[in-house]
């Protein structure tokens, strides 16, 4: 059907409904609706120009109250004695058709004249006829204990949960990019404990007193004990940025920005730049809340180098702006809480460096730390009893986390590997060894043993070169701040 039809299709539905509703054919009319606007959802969806997209969205959010008053109007009805209902619909009837009048004045009639009220100048008692002041009146006290609590979130919270839905209902721009944002970007529900982190008890410390105890106690941190604004997570791949950031997210209960690079990009000029400021503007709506950048080196590199391009500039230009207005609130419900992460972070800007006021070094696990990394990797396997982790860990030296998980994933399938290579040493075809592996379920969660984790430590080799963690360490002591 052709936009021009559909438009059609609408007002004609629009016509019917409401000759529905001042006859009194509740029912009927509130279908109209309904058909109205399922087609106006169609021209939402189909429309490519903002504007005219937006404007689509006010009517069908008008067609929206519509109904309810035509539901209303309907029960209303409907619980009146019958033979009373003829004048309360003609009522009724006259009620929406002022109701309609009001809300949509037509502009080439005027208004009618207002009546003389006699005692708007009315003289008293030795006034001399000038006119008196207007008296505002007196607020009550009221009480303390039934005050707007201090951390009681915003009221526009209330009726919007969504920041989209909130730009929608003020007719904010950019709501297109608003939605890409909460879709790709931010994350709720997180589930991640500082148990499932194994060690790091440094880094860990060093968060809880950046940016959950000021959560937990906003009077105590201020003035100089005012929280950090940023905090940056360095150290070689594998290691547990991201899990460390979700943690915090996890134990604050704040809104968690999951950011990258690519989440950010845009072919259109200009665009990126709005996203990190509708970034930042969402973060605050979410209060409190948390950004996390990660591999914030690739976001925010050094500025002038000869193969920076002019759209990379303006982008890092609006973030160290917005990171600038990021302040330490008195409010704990109005934080907003800024992490990074990066491999890489000798190509990080000065200027964000000097933002992220907390740099901290997440080296390669120890040995006790790898240990604690095998049992939380096979908590839901069962393995021999013959296996000796402390023997493992001594195995793993230079591993990373990620690298350990690698060795627990296949040592785990090697069960699967050993009925799969018998039976295509049979000769079977693919579906027979389907069914070889259905048959064999007993066999397929048998125990993991040591040899499956040292055929699997000869196929799985470090990440990390020693080059890599000599430069972490030097950077660490030139510019760590932990």
């Amino acid at each position: 059907m052709q936009p021009q039809q559909q438009h059609g299709e609408v007002v004609s539905s629009m016509r019917a409904y409401r000759r529905l509703a001042l006859a009194g054919e509740y029912g009927e009319a509130r279908r109209e609706v309904e058909r109205a606007k399922r087609v106006l959802r169609g021209l939402v969806d189909a429309e490519t120009s903002r504007e005219r997209r937006r404007k689509l969205a006010v009517a069908l959010d008008e067609l929206g109250a519509e109904e309810k008053l035509i539901v209303a109007l309907g029960a209303e009805v409907a619980g009146i004695p019958r033979q009373q209902q003829g004048h309360a619909v003609a009522a009724a009837a006259a009620v929406a058709a002022a109701a309609v009048r009001e809300a949509r004045p037509d502009p080439a009639v005027w208004p009618p004249p207002t009546a003389p009220n006699p005692n708007k100048f009315a003289a008293g008692p030795g006034s001399h006829n000038r006119r008196q002041p207007p008296r505002v009146p007196r607020k009550t006290p009221v009480p303390i204990q039934q005050g707007r609590k201090k951390h009681e979130p915003p009221a526009r919270r209330r009726s919007s949960s969504k920041y989209s839905e909130f730009a929608r209902e003020r007719g904010l721009p950019d709501v297109e990019l608003v939605e890409t944002i909460e879709r790709d970007i931010v994350e709720h529900g997180i589930k991640v404990a500082w148990d499932d982190i194994a060690e790091l008890k440094e880094a860990k410390q060093l968060l809880q007193e950046a940016v959950v105890l000021p959560l937990w106690m906003p009077d105590f941190f201020k003035g100089i004990r005012r929280p950090w604004k940023g905090v940056l997570l360095f150290g070689p791949p594998g290691t547990g940025k991201t899990l460390l950031a979700k943690a915090v997210a996890a134990e604050c209960k704040t809104t968690f920005f999951n950011v990258s690079a690519t989440t950010l990009s845009s072919k259109w000029r200009g665009e990126s730049e709005k996203m990190v400021r509708l970034l930042f503007e969402m973060a605050r709506f979410h209060a409190p809340s948390t950004i996390f950048f990660d591999e914030i080196d690739a976001l925010a590199g050094q500025r002038g180098g000869d193969n920076e391009h002019e759209a990379s500039r303006r982008i890092k230009t609006t973030l160290l702006a917005q990171m600038d207005g990021v302040e330490s609130a008195d409010d704990s419900d109005k934080r907003v809480i800024v992490l990074a992460a990066t491999n890489c972070p000798w190509d990080i800007d000065e200027a964000l460096r000097r933002r992220l006021e907390k740099r901290v070094y997440i080296p390669l696990p120890s040995r006790v730390a790898r240990v604690a990394l095998f049992r939380i990797n096979m908590k839901d396997v069962e393995v021999e009893d013959d296996v000796n982790l402390e023997d493992l860990a001594d195995r793993t030296e230079g591993y990373s986390g990620a690298d350990l998980a690698n060795v627990c994933r296949d040592a785990a399938m090697m069960s699967v590997r050993r009925i799969m290579d018998a039976a295509r040493a049979k000769g079977f075809s693919s579906s027979q060894i389907k069914q070889e592996l259905v048959a064999n379920q007993n066999k397929l969660s048998a125990a993991v043993s040591g040899d499956d984790f040292l055929r699997a430590l000869a196929k799985v080799h470090p990440s990390v070169g020693q080059t890599d963690l000599d430069r972490f360490d030097k950077w660490a002591t030139e510019f760590g701040a932990s």
